[in-house]
């Protein structure tokens, strides 16, 4: 939660925990410091997924497939999702744990970049998870609410940057402000569109819930 440590470290300390391969597939992460959704976030996550049931996800972000895995233990076992990843390394790594917990035939994992992928893409998820690169969010939002079912769920992660993303662009280090500009795009578009329903929590780093209304 953005600004407040305490509140934080209290929240998460309530967690009830995940199956062990989770836990050590975190640890690993952390250890690495492959960047994966943060703890907050995975409990939002997990309350969500029980709530809505999906039958179909797209990820857009595996890195090394921790996320992927945690939506596969709780949403329903009939689930299946898609999952975008380009980077050799993250990609390697994934195979590796989807094989080694044996959700092979429940994700389909897809190698490249999401500009070329999301158009080929066909039928409609239930749910979406964005959580690449985040200065593209703004480019890919047409083909997600080409994808994303009428009354479905996308989710967009680390949409606060840490905080920066109120304060001025010229207040924002030099290398960051394309990707501040682009994220400021990227909210109020979420937030003024008239197919979808948002609101952005001040969760992890940031986290931005959106359902595509029916009937439009």
């Amino acid at each position: 939660m953005i600004g407040n440590e305490r509140m934080t470290g209290y929240i998460n300390s309530l967690d009830a925990g995940y199956p062990p391969y989770l836990e050590t597939l975190e640890r690993e992460a952390r250890q690495a410091h492959v960047p994966i959704i943060r703890k907050e976030t995975q409990s939002f996550l997990r309350a969500q997924l029980a709530a809505v049931r999906p039958g179909s996800i797209l990820e857009v972000g595996t890195a090394i497939g921790f996320s992927t895995l945690l939506m596969c233990e709780y949403a329903p076992a009939d689930c299946r999702i898609t999952t975008i990843e380009q980077y050799g390394p993250y990609l390697a790594e994934a195979k590796k744990h989807f094989a080694m917990y044996g959700r092979q035939e429940q994700i389909r994992l897809l190698e490249g970049d999401a500009d070329e992928l999301l158009p080929g893409l066909e039928g409609t998820f239930e749910w979406i998870f964005m959580d690449a690169a985040k200065g593209q969010y703004i480019r890919w939002l047409p083909e997600v609410m080409r994808l994303l079912a009428p009354g479905g769920m996308l989710l967009s992660d680390n949409v606060l940057q840490e905080g920066d993303i109120v304060e001025s662009r010229f207040l924002v280090e030099r290398r960051n402000r394309t990707i501040h500009k682009r994220m400021r795009e990227y909210l109020y578009e979420l937030t003024h569109h008239r197919q979808l329903a948002t609101c952005v929590l001040p969760l992890g780093d940031g986290l931005a819930v959106s359902v595509k209304k029916c009937g439009m």
